[in-house]
């Protein structure tokens, strides 16, 4: 849907004056100190306790394990230290992050609470290294006049003034921020430095194994028109870092980036990077080509290959996993996402058929036909990308919006021009597969891609593949064991034989502050005679519901939630569900990549919570409930 069709739903939503308040309000130069006052009078008025939410919890610390435990986490995150989250009000710092992710209270730019009710177990704070210096460069005792004006605007909440900023980003080459306001270039390069010195000192101090594992990142950022982006995030194993942090204004394109970042990184130093927002990407994220047009070789797809294991696919700006069109008609693709399909590939303000996670796995598949490997053999995570320093803040009832005070409080994210902030979500997590929660560990298992995503909930899932996985490990007492010895786990790959079909064990758990589960499904894409196809299999479902014959779809759930108070049915749905599927249509020469998914029952989406805090009904320009997913990293069966 367009971003008129938003405001012209918004305006009939909530009513004109309404509407042109809070627009007239946002959409001012800099926020004057009374509007801020009054959103923190908006803010203190709300009612938190229109609704029951779990209570904060003591972190649990599991033993390390051979057969690995599941650690959750977030990978992307920004503090006052990111310009842009600087400039939405936000005013907690990197430590304060970090505090937060420990299960820490803190406040929003306007007074809301923010608090998790499980602390995580690992976190990165990557704040945009294309700002890096600027607060460095403020706190000169000596500075141009022009410095001291730059300064000053940073102090006072100003869309316009990021707006103006990203602008410069947009160029080819982009310009860079502190150009004209620090002359001298190795003076600059040096307060970039300091920037990134503090980032990797405070995640050394924060971490602590075992408990909380952090780690030295940071986002790469070049900007595309329209609100696009082709980020990514950079995160070190360890405290062997660069010296200087790469941005967008050192290296022009990702292929910059690798090259400048394996000549840095020596010693110890290991890094790996995730992309982010392939749906707003504008195509660019599966493509063969930068965001210069250079077209990828065959060395360039290697070295993706070679530090790009796992991909952003679940966060506040949407979901990517797939859409409607582009060879499918997975309705789940609706969740969460709301960028039209785009009516000519690498377009602006849409979905190009190289954006989206599904088809950067297909399109894998194709490059391994040609190429002989496939660069596109990533895994999947979730994170948040919140700019309010609240790592892994995912809960529905406790999202407090996602940028500063353009996200909050309730009355804003509910009336937001162009109803921009409607579209966004909480963000998802990170859940990793590792033997103890350390660094090493934790970057081991990205690297090898024992990893999935979540869109926010803590379910528990585990996904193995292979030919002698057979369904007696189902009341097997030592059932993941023999998983790991009969087959491959998530993000693992294997070679087809020429008899017998390959075999798959799900076993998902509910997130126990959630709703049960309502199914488990296995995604399929498989290349024939040059083309690429996919299909989507209801492999186990809640309630004693079988696939139909027909379309391999169970039906709906049943399951009920009160939207007055956001309670949910504990009648319907499974605490668990586990199954050994078969591909009875698997070939012997398909070139195949395979996950799972996990659908929630039912649950409150964050606007029905924030028009309870309100006191009125959910909006009707959204859904007021959302069936919370999981997402495995695929395993891949090559053709024998």
């Amino acid at each position: 849907m367009r971003w008129w069709m938003w405001v012209i739903l918004g305006v009939a939503a909530i009513g004109t004056t309404g509407f042109f308040y809070v627009q007239s309000r946002l959409s001012a130069p800099v926020m004057s100190e009374s509007a801020v006052s009054d959103l923190r009078a908006e803010a203190a008025a709300q009612n938190e306790t229109a609704f029951d939410a779990p209570q904060p919890e003591s972190a649990l610390y599991p033993v390390p394990s051979a057969t690995k435990n599941v650690y959750f986490g977030d990978l992307h995150v920004h503090s006052a230290n990111s310009f842009d989250s600087y400039l939405f009000g936000n005013r907690l710092s990197l430590d304060d992050a970090y505090r937060f992710a420990r299960g820490e209270l803190v406040e929003n730019a306007v007074g809301e609470q923010m608090q998790l009710t499980r602390p995580l177990d690992f976190v990165a704070i990557t704040d945009h290294a294309e700002g890096f210096g600027l607060h460095e460069a403020c706190d000169l005792d000596e500075k141009s006049n022009e410095l001291q004006a730059y300064c000053d605007r940073m102090e006072r909440p100003d869309a316009r003034f990021f707006l103006e900023l990203r602008a410069q980003g947009e160029q080819r080459p982009p310009q860079n921020i502190l150009d004209g306001y620090v002359g001298d270039p190795e003076e600059a390069r040096g307060l970039k430095s300091a920037t990134w010195r503090r980032v990797v000192d405070a995640a050394n101090r924060n971490n602590r194994p075992g408990e909380l594992t952090t780690f030295a990142a940071y986002e790469y950022s070049p900007p595309l028109p329209g609100r696009g982006k082709i980020h990514r995030n950079v995160i070190f194993r360890n405290g062997d870092t660069p010296n200087h942090a790469p941005s967008a204004f050192d290296a022009l394109t990702e292929l910059d980036l690798w090259r400048q970042l394996n000549g840095m990184c020596d010693g110890d130093c290991e890094y790996l990077t995730i992309p982010h927002n392939p749906n707003k990407s504008w195509g660019l994220a599966f493509a063969s080509q930068t965001i210069d047009g250079d077209p990828y070789t065959e060395a360039d797809w290697r070295l993706r290959q070679e530090v790009e294991p796992i991909v952003e696919m679940f966060q506040v700006k949407g979901n990517s996993e797939c859409v409607i069109g582009f060879g499918t008609t997975d309705e789940a693709c609706d969740f969460e996402q709301f960028l039209p399909v785009c009516d000519e590939d690498l377009a602006t303000g849409c979905i190009s058929s190289t954006s989206m996670i599904r088809d950067g796995l297909k399109k894998g598949l194709a490059l391994e036909d040609e190429l002989g490997f496939n660069p596109l053999a990533f895994g999947l995570i979730g994170s948040t990308d919140v700019h309010n320093s609240n790592p892994g803040d995912t809960e529905e009832w406790d999202f407090r919006g996602a940028n500063g005070i353009l996200g909050a409080p309730a009355k804003t994210r509910l009336t937001s021009p162009r109803a921009r902030n409607l579209n966004n979500n909480p963000g998802g997590l990170a859940a990793i597969w590792a033997e103890e929660n350390t660094r090493d560990a934790l970057f081991d298992a990205m690297q090898r891609k024992e990893v999935y995503a979540t869109s926010g909930t803590r379910i528990g899932l585990r996904f193995f593949g292979g030919f002698t996985l057979s369904p007696d490990l189902l009341t097997a007492p030592d059932l993941v064991e023999a998983a790991y010895e009969s087959g491959v786990p998530m993000g693992s790959s294997f070679v087809a034989a020429n008899d017998g079909a390959p075999s798959f064990l799900l076993w998902a758990v509910r997130d126990p502050l959630s709703a049960p589960l309502d199914r488990i499904q296995i995604i399929k894409a498989w290349t024939k005679d040059g083309e690429t196809h996919e299909a989507v299999f209801d492999v186990a479902c809640s309630d004693d519901r079988a696939p139909d014959a027909q379309t391999g779809q169970c039906p709906a759930t049943d399951a009920a939630i009160d939207l007055a108070n956001c309670t949910f049915a504990t009648d319907r749905g499974a605490a668990d569900l586990k199954q050994v599927w078969t591909d009875s249509d698997y070939a012997a020469d398909q070139n195949a990549v395979y996950y799972a998914r996990v659908i929630e029952n039912p649950t409150c989406r964050w606007s029905t919570y924030d028009s309870l805090r309100l006191g009125q009904d959910p909006l009707s320009i959204v859904t007021p409930t959302i069936q919370e997913m999981a997402w495995s990293s695929p395993i891949w069966i090559s053709p024998n």
